[in-house]
């Protein structure tokens, strides 16, 4: 009986040792998760810490560590990658600024009167490609500002129908040179949020054109009672590998006219800086591009 009872308490000892062991186990994973999120959500150099004296635990803590470090080194690189661009960027489109202002100038000062049809017709090619260049540099020189644009948003009520209405009545002269109809589904319910307004008129602008520079005669604007603005055109030059990839920056799109494919990373964004969200996505042949804020 004695020796029953001495078993039962050692059974309960070792039982009472491993639930404690168990117990702090799970409390020292749970620190090491938590502080690994922490540590993952903000710009520290700590390092996770642990308590416990268990060689599995202190494995992995050391582990975590070596990624962690690993992390923020890729994450600096980024960084400074990113600032690199930029700086490039504005730099190229200053640099572009300067012939290309000459080059409209002596443009302007020739005598077109005295000109054959065929010497007109290249002034024309000529205007148009220096049209393009101007706009290209236009592009990078925003693009490079809304790299770093949070802190310089000016944020009020907006109603997105008036802003849609109005870029949409802006953009009439390009719909007719493109020979794009568009169908408008503009709800009669006022939508206001608190957005900058200067970059939703930008966003709306560079939609607009990025789908009339893809539609083949098709265009659709709507605007639903839930806020959601979709664009979308009828397009053959696009596929689902393109589509997943018409957001990034400088993609572009094989056969596609004035495709640099800055327009849509600025859109986005712009989205993204205002706490919205966009997506693309293939149906039918329809490019569809979905806002929401």
């Amino acid at each position: 009986m004695d020796i029953w009872f001495y078993l039962f308490i050692l059974s309960l000892g070792a039982m009472t040792i491993l639930a404690c062991k168990i117990f702090f186990l799970k409390r020292e994973i749970k620190n090491i998760e938590l502080s690994l999120s922490k540590i993952l959500k903000s710009e520290t150099n700590s390092l996770i810490t642990i308590s416990s004296n268990d060689r599995e635990l202190k494995s992995l803590a050391v582990t975590l560590n070596v990624e962690l470090k690993k992390l923020r080194k890729l994450e600096i690189e980024y960084r400074q990658g990113n600032l690199d661009l930029k700086n490039a960027i504005t730099n190229i489109s200053h640099d572009l600024r300067t012939p290309l202002t000459a080059i409209r100038g002596y443009l302007d000062l020739l005598d077109r009167k005295d000109l054959t049809d065929k010497q007109r017709e290249y002034l024309r090619y000529i205007d148009k490609k220096a049209d393009d260049l101007t706009h290209l540099t236009e592009e990078l020189f925003t693009y490079s500002k809304t790299l770093e644009r949070s802190d310089e948003l000016h944020k009020e009520k907006v109603c997105l129908n008036d802003i849609l209405e109005e870029v949409v009545c802006s953009s009439y002269s390009l719909f007719k040179e493109k020979a794009v109809e568009p169908t408008l589904a503009i709800t009669e319910k006022k939508i206001t949020k608190y957005l900058d307004e200067n970059s939703l008129k930008r966003i709306f602008e560079n939609l607009i054109y990025n789908s009339i520079k893809y539609s083949e005669g098709e265009l659709i604007i709507k605007l639903e009672s839930n806020g959601m603005m979709t664009i979308s055109n009828r397009t053959t030059k696009l596929d689902a590998t393109s589509v997943k990839r018409i957001f990034d920056r400088f993609y572009t799109v094989e056969n596609a006219q004035k495709s640099n494919g800055i327009g849509l990373a600025i859109a986005k964004q712009l989205v993204e800086l205002n706490g919205g969200k966009m997506k693309a996505h293939l149906k039918d042949e329809h490019l569809i591009i979905t806002v929401e804020f």
